[in-house]
């Protein structure tokens, strides 16, 4: 078989999986972080419920600033297996596809994809048969000597607690 015969590497098994539509309403992303969050910790990855959330929110913002639809949902889809939490945000704008942008300094807004690509190990779009969705991905660390999570910070004091940025 050749290489351009060879198959894709079959997905990994899903361990564990929400997926919640909400309506496109600035009180959602607040929803949906916190639902994060939570399912994220519980899931027994605290070290990157903080990093989830984030991405979830930025995901979701970008969602319903740039791909909503009057009447139209839009779905927060997570992802647990064995290596990777996935984040995935779906809207029905599909001819809107996100990019990276340098914003300017008086800008209040296009950073936040800047954001999901510092945070996240690996960030795409797919489309969909009507619209689309953005995913960002956290690789799961497990090993005793890789910190959980890609950004976590060990703070000196009186408990020596970890903290994610």
């Amino acid at each position: 078989m050749t290489s351009a015969q060879e198959k894709p590497p079959a997905p990994e098994p899903v361990l564990r999986e929400d997926r919640l539509d909400f309506t496109p309403t600035a009180r959602s992303v607040s929803l949906s972080r916190r639902r994060t969050a939570r399912l994220v910790r519980e899931w027994g990855y605290p070290g990157l419920a903080g990093d989830a959330a984030l991405l979830v929110s930025e995901l979701a913002t970008n969602a319903l600033l740039h791909g909503a639809i009057r009447g139209r949902l839009f779905r927060v889809h997570l992802t647990l297996s064995a290596a990777t939490l996935r984040i995935a945000v779906s809207d029905p704008r599909g001819e809107r596809l996100p990019g990276l942008r340098e914003a300017g300094d008086d800008e209040c807004y296009g950073r936040g994809l800047v954001i999901v690509e510092r945070i996240a190990d690996h960030w795409g779009v797919e489309p969909r048969t009507v619209g689309k969705t953005v995913f960002a991905e956290l690789a799961l660390r497990q090993r005793p000597d890789m910190p959980m999570g890609p950004h976590e910070v060990v703070r000196a004091g009186p408990s020596r607690t970890t903290t994610p940025r």
